[in-house]
């Protein structure tokens, strides 16, 4: 049940949301992934109702480490693992592996980011998979791809982002590249692969066989180099980096406010620019040569904008964003996290979605993206911990009775709730 409080959506209750609904309701999806791009893959196809197994080891996904903790406990772990059911398996036991190959060899979907090579090490490899489950779609994120001279090298997001050049054109062209404070090429890998597996489920509605997506970090973000790769290879300009500018697109940038703050606006196409020009009570500027059009803009951007940026200098960014709003030209302040709480839009659309947490109570997530107007994700509960669900799962997909479990456990092949703890506790 969701209800409305303080402009977030809250799901109330485990009980009362843990029936799957969406358009992928009856897939059962295996995550073998860590850290983030495997994990957010996942966290996507669960948001669409698809049954989420994570297979986590003892000792926890990195990912629980990550960003800032409340009384000891992950914040981003909450989010990233929502919806699904948390099996703790050594991967590094016989038994363990023995498990988690019975459990792939059920499952419609296997999301796994290690680096290339390691589950066939495992005996987990798709080959292997696939010779007994024929419709097996799995998703392969890792740094570089399955071949290729670099399908060895480890794949953290932050090298891809390098390789992928896109790192080279971020920031202002006299400092070093920064990077944005998110696992931006984990994202967008996770992101290919959760449309690569649905498109590989559609096919297998016509022919029933599976298929492997190959989602390469490097390539992921390579994809958002579009506009420059033909621009190199007909002209040879390489892509540098242009702070707060979209080379090409004028007027699109960052313009200072007469309190010291910062309006972002976009008024590059025609009709845009002609509805700023007269905002900013210039409207002979339309006829101006030098801004007649998107090209000559270009060409002329830093006159262009300068001259935006004087009108922008003698309004309060308040009033700078309601004078814009009212000239229909797309503006806007920078948000912070803050103003996103704080913003009705994002109250309206359930993008701020609180989610109950055993020890935390209610947590604030991002919502479901994107709208499905007939078949809609929901969170069905927040991230839990580590081998929460491994009785649970194991005896329901397995048929392991409590006896079976105990030796597991005791054996050290598996950890959850309620199970023994190694050789110690005999």
């Amino acid at each position: 049940m969701v209800r409305q409080l303080s402009g977030i959506s809250s799901v109330s209750g485990e009980n009362e949301t843990s029936k799957a609904s969406g358009p992928l309701v009856g897939l059962r999806v295996i995550e073998l992934g860590s850290t983030v791009a495997g994990p957010f893959c996942a966290r996507l196809l669960a948001d669409f109702g698809a049954d989420v197994i994570k297979v986590e080891q003892p000792d926890g996904d990195t990912i629980r480490t990550f960003s800032h903790r409340r009384d000891g406990r992950s914040l981003y772990n909450a989010s990233i693992q929502r919806g699904k059911k948390i099996v703790s398996i050594d991967l590094r036991t016989d038994e363990g592996r023995q498990l988690v190959r019975s459990l792939c060899e059920g499952a419609d979907i296997v999301v796994e980011n290690f680096r290339a090579g390691s589950l066939e090490r495992w005996g987990l490899g798709y080959e292997s998979l696939s010779a007994i489950n024929s419709g097996l779609v799995m998703v392969r994120i890792s740094g570089f791809g399955q071949d290729g001279p670099y399908s060895d090298r480890g794949g953290y997001g932050v090298v891809c982002e390098a390789v992928s050049g896109l790192r080279e054109i971020t920031g202002d062209p006299d400092l070093p590249p920064p990077r944005v404070a998110t696992s931006m090429a984990d994202y967008i890998a996770g992101l290919y692969g959760a449309f690569g597996a649905v498109m590989a489920i559609h096919e297998r509605t016509r022919t029933g066989r599976g298929q492997v997506v190959d989602s390469a970090l490097y390539e992921g973000s390579f994809s958002f180099m579009e506009p420059h790769v033909p621009v190199y290879q007909q002209l040879g300009i390489v892509a540098e980096r242009a702070g707060p500018l979209l080379p090409g697109n004028t007027p699109n940038s960052i313009y200072p406010t007469k309190d010291g703050r910062y309006v972002l606006l976009a008024a590059a196409s025609n009709a845009v620019f002609d509805r700023l020009a007269k905002a900013m009570g210039r409207p002979e500027l339309i006829h101006d040569p030098r801004f007649a059009n998107g090209v000559s803009r270009a060409e002329n951007q830093a006159v262009c904008d300068a001259l935006v940026a004087e009108w922008t200098q003698t309004l309060d960014l308040a009033q700078a964003e309601a004078a814009l709003d009212q000239a229909k030209v797309p503006a806007s302040r920078i948000y912070t996290v803050e103003d996103i709480f704080n913003d009705p839009h994002y109250a309206a659309r359930d993008m701020l979605v609180e989610v109950e947490d055993a020890e935390l109570g209610p947590v604030t997530v991002p919502g479901v993206v994107p709208k499905l107007s007939g078949t809609p994700g929901r969170i069905r509960w927040a991230g839990h911990d580590i081998g929460d669900d491994t009785a649970d799962v194991l005896a329901a997909e397995l048929n392991l009775d409590a006896a079976e479990l105990e030796r597991l456990a005791r054996d050290g092949a598996i950890y959850g709730n309620g199970l023994p703890v190694g050789e110690e506790d005999e």
